[in-house]
């Protein structure tokens, strides 16, 4: 019998139950999870009034790694494989998917938010959009299958975001909020050759990327924000970078963080939004016509930009055991509440039937 965590509501701890996954249908396929990553996201749902699309009880979770143990009909070549299940799955089939832009699919499924997601032993998903893992691959460069639950959005939401906004050699890029999705934009963006600010309000985050791809480390309440500005303008000028068009990832998802963001905008910024609030602030719009610059909005990662993200892991230009803990599936209350609190300042992967391991 397969076993999940379900929410049912905020007020509630989450709850363990057993169920039967059933056979795959068309088009599906059972994976054996090998691993889920916490998310904000996730945190939102159950703390903070975020609603998910599928009514609650639900089980949260949308980092995702594991073996494919059951198909059905058409899926037969996934069989035994393993894989990263895409936090978002688009229909594949839609307008907007047959345009390449299936991250505004209006019909794709998030584990989690959609359909039942991965803090669970077993999930059925669409096989459309699996990531296949190369298990060897990985063990080469010492890391296990629960850790790349982490691709699935904290490494591909940034790559996205780095992508879109056209991040290469010569650009600064400033990574604000170095959490966990935040500190893979700094090593995604680096890994694209530009030079890399990383601002948190959290010492041990800036401690943690230390020799990870960040060039400048800003501790923001040691500035204000016309501070926090000049502060980046000089670094640019000692290092014979551009005082202008910075490549700002907004990661932290805090209105706060948001604030500061749009206060670097400069000459023909880009400012990507990558962390999400469901707080509001209030801005003055009239500087993206005034810098000439642009504001990117980034929901998820198409499927078919994994690969590409799961390479920077392979070759070694991402790194993502430094940044990542496991702990059993069967603490996730403890676990929520702890990541909810600070506590951690590494990704929490909740691994069914383990022991904790740093």
């Amino acid at each position: 019998m397969a076993r999940r965590w379900r929410m049912v509501s905020g007020a509630e701890p989450l709850k363990l139950e057993q169920f039967e996954p059933g056979d795959p249908g068309s088009g599906e396929v059972l994976v054996e999870i090998a691993g889920c990553g916490v998310c904000h996201t996730d945190l939102g749902y159950y703390y903070d009034g975020v609603r998910t699309n599928q009514p609650l009880p639900l089980t949260l979770g949308h980092e995702i790694s594991g073996t494919v143990v059951a198909t059905g009909d058409g899926a037969g070549d996934w069989m035994g494989r393993t894989v990263i299940i895409p936090a978002v799955m688009p229909c594949g089939e839609c307008d907007a998917c047959k345009r390449g832009k299936g991250t505004i699919c209006r019909t794709q499924k998030m584990p989690g938010n959609d359909i039942e997601g991965g803090f669970a032993s077993h999930i059925t998903v669409p096989a459309r959009g699996l990531c296949p893992v190369d298990v060897d691959r990985l063990k080469a460069v010492g890391l296990e299958l629960a850790d790349v639950s982490v691709v699935a959005d904290a490494l591909t939401t940034p790559y996205q975001a780095a992508l879109q906004a056209g991040v290469g050699p010569g650009d600064l890029v400033v990574v604000n909020g170095v959490g966990g999705v935040g500190g893979y934009a700094v090593q995604v963006a680096a890994a694209m050759g530009a030079t890399v600010v990383a601002i948190d309000v959290v010492p041990q985050k800036l401690a943690a990327l230390d020799g990870y791809g960040a060039a400048l480390t800003l501790d923001a309440r040691d500035f204000d924000p016309r501070a926090l500005k000049k502060e980046i303008i000089g670094f640019a000028k000692r290092n014979g970078l551009r005082t202008t068009e910075w490549i700002i990832m907004e990661c932290s998802g805090t209105a706060a963080g948001q604030l500061a963001a749009f206060g670097l905008l400069n000459h023909g910024a880009t400012m990507c939004v990558v962390g999400f609030t469901m707080d509001k602030l209030e801005v003055r719009l009239s500087n993206l016509m005034a810098y000439h610059a642009r504001l990117l909005g980034n929901w998820g990662c198409p499927p078919e930009l994994y690969p590409g993200a799961l390479e920077l892991v392979l070759n070694g230009k991402v790194k993502l055991r430094p940044f990542v803990e496991h702990h059993p599936l069967d603490h996730i209350n403890d676990v929520f509440k702890a990541v909810h609190d600070g506590k951690f300042t590494r990704r929490a992967i909740l691994v069914p039937g383990t022991s904790p391991t740093s």
